[in-house]
C-alpha cells in the first residue's frame, strides 16, 4: 500500500511538472509572438518615416527652380539709353520666366578702374551669376571670374574682343548676345537721305575695340558706295565737343556707330554738329533721340530680353555657357528712327525714308 502511494506522488508530481511546463511554455509563446508583433511595428513605423523622407527628398528635388533666389551682378559700363534698355531687358526676361533674384546693379560711368573693381568684388560674392553690359565691362568681368557664368550684352563680337574661344562655341564661362548693328544698312540709309554727300566722318572712341570693329565695317561700306572716309577719335568724352569741331568744313556728314562714349555724350555731339549744319547717321536709337538725325538700328530691350533668357536656361536648367553660342538679333528686331526736330533744324527731307 505504501508503495502504491509513492508511485502515485511521483505521477502527481510528474504531472504538476508537466502542467507547469506546459504552463510555462505557453507564456514564452505568448511574449514571443507579443515582442514579434512589436517589432514588426516598429520597423513599420521606421519604413514609413524613411519613406516620408525619401518623398519629402523626391519632393524638393522636383521644385521648380524658381523657389531659389539667386545672386545676380550687374555691372553696366555706364548710362545711356542703350545700355539702360539692354539692363531692363535683362530683368524683364527673369521676371516674365518667374526667376526670384537678389540683384546687386552696379554702373562705372565709363572708368575703366571702376569696371576691374567691381569685377574683383562680384568675383568673391558667390554670385550665381553676373551680366557685364558693353565691351569694356564684359573685359573686365571675364578677366576677373573665371568659375561662375558670365553673360554679356552689347558687345559687336565677343571672339574678336577676346571674350570667347569662338562665338560659336564660347569654350568657358562666357557667352551672351551681340549687338552687331547693320553698318552697311545705315550707310545705305545716310546715302538716301543724304545723296550728295562725299565725305564721311566715323566718330567714335578709340579706347573700344567694339568701336574699332564697326568703323572697319562702316570704312567698307562706304568705299564700297562710292565715297570717302575719315576718322575722327576721342579717347574720352572730355574730348567730343573738340573733335566734333574739327570735323566742321573737313565732311559733308558723321557716321557714329554704337560707341558707348559717344553715345553717353551725344547730346554734346549733336549741339556742335546741329549748329554747323553736319548731319549724325547713329548706331542706335537712343542716340537719334539725344539729337541724331537717324538710325537703321536694333532693338536693345529685346537684346537684352534675349541676354535674359539665357540667364533662365543656365540658372534654371543647368545650361553651360560654354555650349551657348553668342546669339544675335534678327532683321526684324531692327527698325527705322527718325528725329524729325534734328531733320527740321538741318532743313533736311526725310520723307525718302518713309
Amino acid at each position: 500500500m505504501k508503495k502504491s502511494s509513492k508511485i502515485m506522488s511521483l505521477v502527481l508530481a510528474g504531472a504538476m511538472v508537466l502542467s507547469m511546463s506546459a504552463c510555462g511554455s505557453g507564456k514564452s509563446a505568448e511574449t514571443s509572438a507579443a515582442d514579434t508583433t512589436a517589432a514588426e511595428t516598429t520597423t513599420a513605423e521606421s519604413g514609413a518615416e524613411t519613406s516620408a523622407e525619401e518623398t519629402k527628398a523626391e519632393s524638393q528635388a522636383k521644385a521648380p527652380a524658381e523657389s531659389a533666389v539667386y545672386k545676380i551682378g550687374i555691372l553696366q559700363l555706364t548710362q545711356h539709353p542703350a545700355l539702360d534698355a539692354a539692363n531692363e531687358g535683362f530683368i524683364k526676361a527673369l521676371d516674365d520666366a518667374g526667376v526670384q533674384y537678389d540683384l546687386d546693379q552696379q554702373n562705372a560711368s565709363g572708368d575703366q578702374s571702376v569696371c576691374q573693381t567691381v569685377a574683383s568684388k562680384f568675383a568673391n560674392d558667390g554670385k550665381d551669376l553676373i551680366l557685364a553690359i558693353a565691351t569694356p565691362a564684359a573685359q573686365a568681368m571675364a578677366g576677373a571670374v573665371t568659375d561662375t557664368p558670365v553673360l554679356i550684352t552689347a558687345v559687336t563680337d565677343p571672339a574678336e574682343s577676346g571674350l570667347v574661344d569662338t562665338n560659336e562655341v564660347p569654350g568657358g564661362n562666357v557667352t551672351g548676345t551681340s549687338d552687331l548693328t547693320p553698318v552697311a544698312e545705315q550707310i545705305d540709309l545716310l546715302q538716301k537721305v543724304l545723296p550728295d554727300a562725299k565725305k564721311i566722318g566715323i566718330l567714335y572712341c578709340s579706347a573700344e575695340s567694339n568701336s574699332e570693329i564697326q568703323a572697319q565695317m562702316a570704312r567698307e561700306a562706304i568705299a564700297a558706295a562710292g565715297m570717302e572716309s575719315q576718322d575722327f577719335t576721342v579717347s574720352s568724352s572730355n574730348e567730343i565737343q573738340t573733335v566734333v569741331q574739327s570735323m566742321v568744313g573737313k565732311v559733308d556728314a558723321v557716321y557714329a556707330p554704337t560707341d558707348n562714349t559717344i553715345a553717353a555724350g551725344m547730346t554734346t555731339v549733336a549741339m556742335v554738329a546741329n549748329d554747323n549744319n553736319l548731319p549724325v547717321i547713329c548706331g542706335e536709337s537712343g542716340m537719334v533721340n539725344s539729337g541724331g538725325l537717324a538710325t537703321y538700328g536694333i532693338d536693345y530691350f529685346q537684346l537684352g530680353y534675349m541676354t535674359g533668357q539665357q540667364a533662365v536656361k543656365i540658372l534654371t536648367e543647368g545650361a553651360s555657357p560654354a555650349d551657348m553660342p553668342i546669339e544675335y538679333l534678327k532683321a526684324e528686331n531692327c527698325e527705322l528712327t527718325v528725329n524729325e526736330e534734328t531733320a527740321q533744324t538741318l532743313g533736311i527731307d526725310v520723307s525718302v525714308l518713309k
